[in-house]
C-alpha cells in the first residue's frame, strides 16, 4: 500500500507561503464603574487565556492542517449599572378619596395616592401599641406570656366606656389575663379598653406609654407620626398611609403578632369568643394587620397578603385611609379597596431575568470579565429599577429600592 500524498495547496499569486503568530490574550482585571452611587467591580487577579500559532496563506490567513488555533475571545456584555424590568409602570386601582400606599416586602414601594398628609388613623393605632408590647415583653408563637390583672377602676369604667360608642370587651375587676389574650381582645374585636390596660401594664400609666409609642415611631422613622393616645379613638392621633406601611414591615417581624392577626376568632376569659373585624382574612392572600374605623378617620385598613411568584413568597404590606361613606359603610369600603389594590399588585408581579447563567459580563470601563455561575433574576413589576452592584469580587447583586439584594456567584470568563 502507497501512502498518498497530500494535496497540493492552491496556487499562490506572486506570494510564498508566510508564517503568522497571533497572540490572542483576554487580561481580566478588577475594575470600579459608577453605578447608581454603588461600586462596581469583580474579582481583581490577571489571566492570559490562550496564546497560539496561526500558520496560513498569507493573503487568507487560513489555518494549515495540524495547527492549533486560539479558542474565540468570550463574547462579553457590559454590566449595566442598573436593571429596568420591562414594561410601562402598572395602572393601580388607587380609591377615589382619602390616601393608600403600597410596598412590596424587600422590593420597594409600588406607590401612593391620596397625598401624605397626616390625619385620624383610628384603631390601626393598635398595630403601634401591639409592637411595643412585644418589643418590651416578646412571645414566641402560641405562649401566653406573662398575667396582667385588671384593676378595680378599668372594670369600673366599662359602663361608661360602653354608653360612649367605644369598641370594648367585657371585663371585671380582678380578671387575669394573659399578654396573649389581652393581644387578641387588642386586635380582633379592636378592644380599646384593652389598649389602656396593655399600656398601664407596660409602662405604669398611659402617659408613659404614649411617649414610648412616639419615641418608637421616631425610631422606625416614621416622621408623619403622632400618638396621643394608646387605642385611635382620640382623633389627635394621626400618621399616613405610607408611616403606617413601615411599621407594618416591622411589625411582621413578629411571629407572635403574625399568629395573631391572622386569627379569624379566638376565646379569652370573660369576653368568650371574640371576632377579627379584617374580614378580607383568608382572601387575597390576605395574612393581617389591622382595621379601623370611626367618624373622624373614615374607613381605615393596615394589610398584608402573600404571594406565591415562580416558587417565591412576597409579601404586600398596604395601607388605605379615609375611606367615607355612612359610619357603617367607611371599613367596609377600605376593604373592598384594598382587595382591589392587592389583586392589582399581585396580577404585576412577575421574576425577570437579569443575567444569564454561562454568559460572560464585562465592566464597561473594559475591565475583568466574569461569568454568572446561574441565572440573576429578580421579582419585580414593570417599570422598577433594581441597582446592580458587585459587594465581593466574586459575586454580583441586583439591589431592590428598598436594599434587598439578590445575588449571583460569578467566575473568571
Amino acid at each position: 500500500m502507497t501512502n498518498a500524498s497530500p494535496p497540493e495547496p492552491p496556487a499562490r499569486r506572486g506570494r510564498g507561503p508566510s508564517r503568522r503568530t497571533l497572540l490572542i490574550a483576554l487580561t481580566l482585571t478588577a475594575a470600579v464603574g459608577a453605578g447608581g452611587g454603588a461600586a462596581v467591580g469583580l474579582r481583581g487577579h490577571d489571566s492570559t487565556v490562550a496564546v497560539a500559532d496561526w500558520v496560513g496563506d498569507g493573503a487568507t490567513g487560513v489555518p494549515e492542517p495540524g495547527v492549533t488555533t486560539a479558542p474565540p475571545t468570550p463574547t462579553a456584555a457590559t454590566l449595566p449599572a442598573s436593571y429596568r424590568v420591562p414594561g410601562a409602570a402598572p395602572r393601580l386601582p388607587w380609591p377615589a378619596t382619602g390616601q393608600a400606599h403600597v410596598e412590596v416586602q424587600g422590593i420597594g414601594p409600588v406607590g401612593s395616592s391620596g397625598g401624605q398628609t397626616p390625619r385620624p388613623i383610628a384603631s390601626v393605632t393598635k398595630v403601634m401599641t401591639a409592637y411595643v408590647i412585644l418589643r418590651d415583653h416578646p412571645l414566641e408563637p402560641g405562649a401566653a406570656g406573662p398575667t396582667l390583672t385588671v384593676t378595680a377602676a378599668e372594670a369600673a369604667r366599662y359602663p361608661r366606656e360602653r354608653a360612649e360608642g367605644q369598641s370594648l370587651v367585657p371585663v371585671q375587676a380582678g380578671e387575669r389575663l394573659t399578654e396573649r389574650q389581652a393581644l387578641i381582645a387588642l386586635l380582633l374585636p379592636s378592644a380599646d379598653n384593652v389598649a389602656r390596660i396593655l399600656a398601664r401594664w407596660d409602662a405604669g400609666s398611659i402617659e408613659a406609654f404614649v411617649a414610648k409609642m412616639n419615641a418608637t415611631a421616631a425610631d422606625l422613622g416614621m416622621r408623619h407620626t403622632r400618638y396621643t393616645d394608646p387605642s385611635g379613638l382620640d382623633a389627635a392621633t394621626t400618621s399616613t398611609a405610607a408611616d403606617q406601611v413601615r411599621l407594618g414591615h416591622a411589625a411582621l417581624r413578629s411571629a407572635a403578632l403574625r399568629q395573631i392577626v391572622r386569627l379569624p376568632s379566638a376565646t379569652i376569659p370573660v369576653a368568650g369568643t371574640v371576632t377579627n373585624y379584617n374580614r378580607l382574612l383568608g382572601r387575597s392572600g390576605v395574612i393581617g394587620l389591622k382595621t379601623g374605623s370611626m367618624s373622624a378617620a373614615g374607613g381605615c385598613l393596615l394589610f398584608a397578603a402573600t404571594r406565591r411568584v415562580d416558587g417565591r413568597t412576597v409579601t404586600i404590606v398596604g395601607a388605605v385611609f379615609g375611606q367615607h361613606g355612612s359610619v357603617l359603610s367607611g371599613l367596609p369600603q377600605a376593604l373592598s379597596a384594598s382587595e382591589r389594590l392587592i389583586t392589582a399588585v399581585g396580577a404585576a408581579l412577575d421574576t425577570h431575568r437579569v443575567l444569564r447563567a454561562g454568559q460572560p459580563v464585562a465592566m464597561p470601563d473594559g475591565g475583568r470579565v466574569a461569568v454568572p455561575a446561574q441565572d440573576l433574576t429578580v421579582v419585580g413589576w414593570p417599570g422598577l429599577t433594581y441597582r446592580l452592584s458587585t459587594p465581593d469580587g466574586g459575586t454580583v447583586a441586583a439591589v431592590s429600592p428598598a436594599g434587598t439584594a439578590t445575588t449571583v456567584r460569578t467566575e473568571p470568563a
